[in-house]
C-alpha cells in the first residue's frame, strides 16, 4: 500500500513539474497551443482582407496566408510598400490572387465605404470572407498623465473608430451571406495594466469589449470573432531591420510565429487567444484568474515599468519587481 501511494505521489509531482515546464516554455495560452495546425480549409480560396499589410506582423500574415491558398486583400496607408509585398506575394499565390487596397483608417465614413465597396467587388463572386484587423497605432511609451491630445486622438481614431467604422460598414455584406470571420489584433495591453501605455492600453480594451459583444449579437447569424492578445512581438519592417526599438532587451515572440498562432486561432474558430513569451503570458493568466494578486503585481512594477522604458531598458523583465531596471 506504501509503495503504491509513494507511487502515485511521484506521478502527481511528476505531472505538476510537466505542466509547470510546459507553461514556462509557453508561447501562448493553453487552449490555443492545443491547436497544433491551421486547417487549411478554412482558408483555401477564402478572401482575406488585410490592414496594416504594409509591415510587421500584418505582411507576415499574408505571407503565411498566402501560402495556404487565400485570396488577398492587403491593405495600408503606404501604397509603395503595398506593391513590394504583393511582389513578393506572387511567388506564392497568383498574380490575380492578390489585390491591393490603399487604406487610412482616419479618413471617414465615406472613404471607408468606399473601400469595402471595392473588397466586395475585387473576386468576382465572392465578398470579403475575413477581415483581419492589424493596423494600429503606438506612441512611445510616456505615463498616463503626460499623454497629449493629440496623441489621445490618433491612438483611437485609427486603433478604435477606424476600426470599428470599417466593422460596421462591412458586416451588412457578411450577414446577408450568413457568414464572416473578423480576426481582431489586439493585445496583452488590452488584458492586463500596460504602465507606459495608458492611451494604447485603453484602446486595445475598447476593441475586446466591442468585439467581444458584437460576437455575441451575432454569432447565430454566421458572424465569428477571434481577438487575439499579442504581448511582446519581434517586428521587422520590409528591409528585416527591427522595429521594436528593444531587440537587445528581452525575449520577444517572432511576427512568424504570432501570425502562425492567429491563423491556427482563427481556423479553429478560437473566441480569444493569447500569445506571450513569459513573464508577460503569467501576468495574463494572474490578472484574469487572481485579480487581486494580478493587480497588486502591476502596481509594484508600474512606476519601475516607467522608468525603465524612458531610459530604453527591458520593460518586460521579472526584475522589475525587485527594483528600477537601469539602461540596458
Amino acid at each position: 500500500m506504501s509503495t503504491l501511494f509513494l507511487v502515485l505521489v511521484s506521478l502527481f509531482l511528476f505531472s505538476i513539474l510537466a505542466i509547470f515546464l510546459k507553461f514556462a516554455t509557453a508561447d501562448g495560452d493553453f487552449t490555443l497551443l492545443s491547436k497544433r495546425h491551421a486547417k487549411r480549409e478554412e482558408i483555401e480560396d477564402k478572401v482575406v482582407w488585410i490592414t496594416g499589410a504594409s509591415r510587421g506582423i500584418g505582411e507576415v500574415l499574408a505571407k503565411q496566408l498566402a501560402s495556404l491558398g487565400a485570396k488577398l486583400i492587403i491593405s495600408a496607408r503606404n501604397e509603395a510598400e503595398l506593391e513590394r509585398v504583393k511582389t513578393q506575394l506572387i511567388g506564392k499565390h497568383a498574380p490575380d490572387g492578390v489585390k491591393i487596397l490603399p487604406l487610412d483608417l482616419t479618413s471617414g465614413e465615406d472613404s471607408l465605404r468606399i473601400a469595402v465597396q471595392k473588397a466586395e467587388s475585387f473576386f468576382p463572386g465572392a465578398g470579403v470572407d475575413y477581415l483581419i484587423h492589424n493596423a494600429a497605432y503606438e506612441r512611445p511609451k510616456t505615463t498616463a498623465l503626460d499623454v497629449t491630445e493629440e496623441s489621445l486622438k490618433a491612438t483611437f481614431n485609427v486603433n478604435v473608430l477606424g476600426t470599428l467604422s470599417l466593422t460596421r460598414l462591412l458586416a451588412p455584406s457578411m450577414l446577408r451571406r450568413g457568414n464572416g470571420h473578423f480576426v481582431v489584433m489586439s493585445s496583452a495591453a488590452g488584458k492586463t495594466p500596460a504602465p507606459g501605455q495608458a492611451v494604447y492600453s485603453a484602446s486595445k480594451y475598447a476593441l475586446n469589449g466591442y468585439f467581444h459583444t458584437l460576437r455575441s449579437e451575432l454569432c447565430q447569424k454566421g458572424i465569428k470573432v477571434t481577438v487575439v492578445c499579442p504581448g511582446p512581438i519581434e517586428t521587422s519592417n520590409g528591409s528585416g531591420a527591427s522595429t521594436s526599438g528593444q531587440k537587445a532587451s528581452g525575449k520577444r515572440v517572432s511576427s512568424e510565429r504570432c501570425a502562425e498562432l492567429t491563423i491556427i486561432a482563427a481556423t479553429h474558430g478560437l473566441k480569444e487567444v493569447w500569445i506571450s513569451d513569459q513573464p508577460v503570458l503569467a501576468v495574463m493568466y494572474l490578472v484574469q484568474y487572481m485579480p487581486t494578486i494580478g493587480y497588486w503585481f502591476m502596481d509594484k512594477i508600474g512606476g519601475n515599468r516607467v522608468e525603465a522604458a524612458a531610459q530604453k531598458g527591458n520593460t518586460y523583465s521579472w526584475r522589475l519587481i525587485f527594483g528600477k531596471k537601469k539602461a540596458a
